[in-house]
Protein backbone atom coordinates (compact mmCIF):
# COMPACT_ATOMS: atom_id res chain seq x y z
CA UNK A 1 0.00 0.00 0.00
CA UNK A 2 1.25 3.43 -0.90
CA UNK A 3 1.19 6.31 1.57
CA UNK A 4 -0.30 9.28 -0.30
CA UNK A 5 -0.54 11.56 2.75
CA UNK A 6 2.65 13.57 2.14
CA UNK A 7 1.87 13.97 -1.56
CA UNK A 8 -1.70 15.17 -1.03
CA UNK A 9 -0.77 17.53 1.82
CA UNK A 10 2.15 19.02 -0.14
CA UNK A 11 0.08 19.60 -3.30
CA UNK A 12 -2.82 21.18 -1.41
CA UNK A 13 -0.53 23.47 0.59
CA UNK A 14 1.44 24.40 -2.54
CA UNK A 15 -1.72 25.45 -4.37
CA UNK A 16 -3.22 27.30 -1.41
CA UNK A 17 0.01 29.08 -0.46
CA UNK A 18 1.09 30.19 -3.94
CA UNK A 19 1.79 33.91 -3.46
CA UNK A 20 -0.87 36.03 -5.14
CA UNK A 21 -3.30 33.22 -5.91
CA UNK A 22 -5.54 33.44 -2.84
CA UNK A 23 -3.60 35.74 -0.52
CA UNK A 24 -0.30 37.58 -0.54
CA UNK A 25 1.63 38.26 2.65
CA UNK A 26 2.97 41.00 2.67
CA UNK A 27 1.09 42.71 -0.12
CA UNK A 28 2.37 45.51 -2.28
CA UNK A 29 0.08 48.19 -0.78
CA UNK A 30 -1.25 46.52 2.38
CA UNK A 31 -0.17 43.88 4.86
CA UNK A 32 -2.42 41.26 3.23
CA UNK A 33 -3.94 41.33 -0.25
CA UNK A 34 -6.46 38.89 -1.68
CA UNK A 35 -6.33 37.47 -5.23
CA UNK A 36 -4.12 40.12 -6.83
CA UNK A 37 -2.14 37.60 -8.98
CA UNK A 38 1.12 39.47 -8.29
CA UNK A 39 4.09 38.58 -6.14
CA UNK A 40 7.35 39.88 -4.74
CA UNK A 41 10.53 38.34 -3.39
CA UNK A 42 9.55 39.09 0.22
CA UNK A 43 6.18 37.44 -0.35
CA UNK A 44 7.83 34.33 -1.76
CA UNK A 45 10.06 34.05 1.32
CA UNK A 46 7.13 34.52 3.73
CA UNK A 47 4.98 31.94 1.92
CA UNK A 48 7.92 29.49 1.85
CA UNK A 49 8.36 29.77 5.62
CA UNK A 50 4.62 29.28 6.18
CA UNK A 51 4.61 26.27 3.81
CA UNK A 52 7.57 24.66 5.60
CA UNK A 53 5.98 25.20 9.00
CA UNK A 54 2.60 23.77 7.99
CA UNK A 55 4.02 20.76 6.15
CA UNK A 56 6.22 20.00 9.18
CA UNK A 57 3.21 20.16 11.48
CA UNK A 58 1.02 17.98 9.26
CA UNK A 59 3.61 15.34 8.37
CA UNK A 60 5.95 15.12 11.34
CA UNK A 61 3.91 16.23 14.36
CA UNK A 62 0.43 14.98 13.42
CA UNK A 63 1.56 12.22 11.06
CA UNK A 64 -1.06 12.36 8.31
CA UNK A 65 -1.27 9.11 6.34
CA UNK A 66 -3.55 8.29 3.40
CA UNK A 67 -3.33 4.73 2.15
CA UNK A 68 -4.64 3.73 -1.27
CA UNK A 69 -4.67 0.41 -2.95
Amino acid sequence: MADWGPVVIAVVLFVLLSPGLLIQLPGRNRVMEFGNMQTSAVSIVVHTIIFFGLITIFLVVIGVHIYAG
